[in-house]
């Protein structure tokens, strides 16, 4: 079955929504989450955890799933997975989001959320789930042979998104076939057990990708990214450290010159400026003026999130708390769920 909508018209539906959640904030439910497979970045703030903060802070019903469970899509390994999960809550709570008013939790500490997969199983066809041009693109990055697990990843977030009733999901244009199979698999089980589930729609970002410093998409592997969790000295380090050119002239040229363009992109997103005016400014400053303009601009603006961040370093029973609470809530939630699920497929015995 091809994707119900184009891309043209999820952003008409994407461009409503937001519309409407000035308005409305309580009528949306919104789930978004990140895997622990290390520290966050520049990319993850800017991309999705500064709107996280934005949209709870209106009233919206939000959710964050630390995806621990699919960490091992494509890998062999959960070595670490306890710090990172630590780590990441860190990144969370400094960045602005408010446990108060939004749920912290693991894939893995919830089962009632895990166990919807069954059923969900039962609604697509090994067809669908092979066409999936996102598993594909993450197998192939990864170099990972592919798992059931990783086949089968729409349908998991597709219980991640429905466990909780979310209406609402921040995502890039890559993740829309995401987003399809979820309300694919909503509409089947409510057409065939009675009504259930909502229907789901993307809340399409509107932030551009943020490259890293040597112009790449921004990983932790090339080296190329600033972590929220970094000092101003590793980020002076970091950022001076980064390949540029030889040319003294600095200009914006993503094609041409993508060293010197993702570092005006990174100065740019931080201080509000167009990356063309910043070039202009600096002119025959060469790199190294380029490189101090960059530093400043990053540790300015990060300064009080990593003073907050800071302060949870040293309480880590207040970061564990969270996640007992988070886990808690949803399991709540995931519980009642299940319970409308046996219920509405006759398994109440």
């Amino acid at each position: 079955m091809p994707n119900e909508r184009s891309y043209e018209t999820a952003q008409k539906r994407s461009e409503q929504i937001a519309a409407d959640l000035e308005k409305n904030p309580g009528a949306y439910r919104m789930l978004t989450g990140d895997r622990p497979t290390g520290r966050l970045h520049l990319g993850h703030y800017f991309g999705t955890l500064k709107r996280r903060v934005e949209l709870q802070n209106k009233g919206v019903n939000t959710a964050v799933l630390i995806a621990d469970y699919q960490v091992i899509t494509d890998r062999d390994t959960t070595e670490h997975i306890q710090d990172n999960v630590y780590n990441m809550i860190m990144d969370y709570l400094a960045c602005g989001i408010d446990p108060d008013k939004t749920m912290i939790y693991a894939h893995s500490a919830v089962p009632a959320c895990n166990q919807l997969m069954l059923p969900f199983l039962s609604l697509v066809s090994e067809a669908e789930l092979a066409r999936n041009p996102t598993v594909k693109a993450e197998m192939e990055a990864s170099g990972h042979e592919l798992t059931g697990l990783l086949l089968t990843y729409p349908v998991h977030q597709a219980c991640d998104i429905l466990f909780c009733k979310g209406n609402i999901v921040p995502v890039g244009r890559d993740q829309l076939p995401h987003i399809e199979l979820t309300r694919l698999i909503a509409r089947r089980f409510n057409n065939r057990y009675g009504k259930v589930f909502p229907e789901v729609d993307a809340l399409l970002s509107e932030t551009p990708l943020l490259p890293g410093l040597d112009g790449r998409k921004m990983s932790k592997s090339y080296g190329n990214a600033i972590s929220i969790s970094m000092t101003a000295e590793e980020t002076a380090k970091r950022i001076k450290k980064s390949q540029t050119d030889s040319e003294r002239m600095i200009t914006f040229d993503p094609e041409k010159r993508p060293g010197v363009s993702g570092l005006l992109s990174t100065a740019a997103i931080c201080t509000g400026r167009a990356p063309e005016d910043i070039a202009a400014e600096i002119g025959m400053g060469g790199s190294g003026a380029l490189k101090a303009y960059v530093t400043e601009a990053v540790n300015s603006y990060f300064a009080p999130i990593r003073e907050r961040r800071h302060q949870f370093e040293g309480d880590l029973s207040y970061v564990r708390d969270v996640l007992a609470e988070g886990n808690r809530r949803a399991n709540e939630i995931a519980e009642r769920t299940l319970d409308e699920v046996r219920e509405a497929m006759g398994m109440v015995y």
